[in-house]
């Protein structure tokens, strides 16, 4: 009788116990928690690749929240399908859409999209257990922001390597010319660049996508060469250019020189200016 107690005991003692509170993290300022649940693991990145559980596998990049909540052992649970149509409701009053629900009362998977400020935020719900838990994944789509520019040295080796480079991170005000100053690491180097060699001569290339009206956006460009210009104190060539001229390939005599309408900031490359530095042996001007 005493040996069955011991046993007893320490099976007890053994047994896991669950926390009951955040591990970590908090939550998407979209959603609220289904009450009565805590966050058991957390997860966020600046930017991320995600297959979402469609069908076909929809694959969606951007920035990346994912987060497990559990229900507390002394809490009420709510069931899988009111779970999903809890955070999927919203979306679609919002004008959003549901794209996928297949749960039942033991879980399953519901995802839904909400166009947002000119992209799409994703959401995505995971139940499991019957309530128990489930896992909440929300993508906000946007391309991946390039964080390492040129230095100098680099510049100049890959000028003499392939004769060009594509610098990014060159933004301007939407329909302006004016340079936002977060622009000042990508031209920087270029700076740096001519100091270091006196003999040097950039000529600066931008190039666009093909949406608006080409005499205005041809005007736009040229206006934007010359604020790279008075950044850089370069002595700045911008020249009109057809499939035919040296170097540029993908672009017509610049009248696909174009940008996308909109009220944000805009990229050197993709909806904004990409500039190519192309290497000439003429004299820089003096700093």
């Amino acid at each position: 009788m005493r040996l069955m107690l011991a046993v007893a005991v320490l099976c007890a003692v053994a047994a896991p116990v669950r926390a009951q509170e955040d591990q970590e993290g908090k939550d998407h300022p979209m959603f609220s928690r289904m009450p009565g649940y805590y966050i058991n693991r957390y997860d966020a990145q600046d930017f991320a690749t995600v297959d979402l559980e469609t069908e076909p596998p929809k694959k969606v990049e951007g920035r990346y929240w994912q987060i497990e909540y559990w229900v507390k052992e002394d809490a009420k649970k709510f069931g899988p399908v009111q779970i999903a149509r809890n955070h999927t409701d919203p979306i679609v009053k919002r004008g959003g859409r549901k794209i996928v629900e297949d749960v039942d009362t033991s879980g399953g998977t519901t995802v839904a999209v909400l166009p947002a400020g000119g992209k799409n935020i994703w959401v995505q719900v995971q139940a499991g257990n019957s309530g128990d838990y489930y896992t909440l994944t929300v993508v906000e789509e946007a391309g991946m922001e390039q964080k390492v520019e040129f230095s100098a040295m680099e510049l100049a080796k890959a000028l003499s390597t392939t004769g060009s480079v594509a610098l990014h991170n060159i933004l301007f005000d939407t329909g302006k010319a004016t340079i936002r100053p977060e622009s000042a690491a990508a031209l920087a180097p270029v700076g740096e660049l001519l100091r270091n060699d006196t003999a040097l001569k950039l000529e600066i290339q931008g190039h666009t996508d093909n949406v608006g009206q080409p005499a205005a956006n041809l005007k736009l460009s040229q206006d934007r060469a010359a604020s790279v210009q008075d950044v850089s104190r370069l002595e700045l060539r911008h020249r009109r250019r057809s499939a035919d001229d040296r170097g540029v390939g993908r672009h017509e005599a610049g009248r696909r020189q174009h940008e996308r309408s909109g009220t944000r900031a805009e990229p050197a490359r993709g909806a904004g200016e990409e500039m190519n530095c192309l290497p000439k042996r003429w004299r820089a001007p003096a700093f």
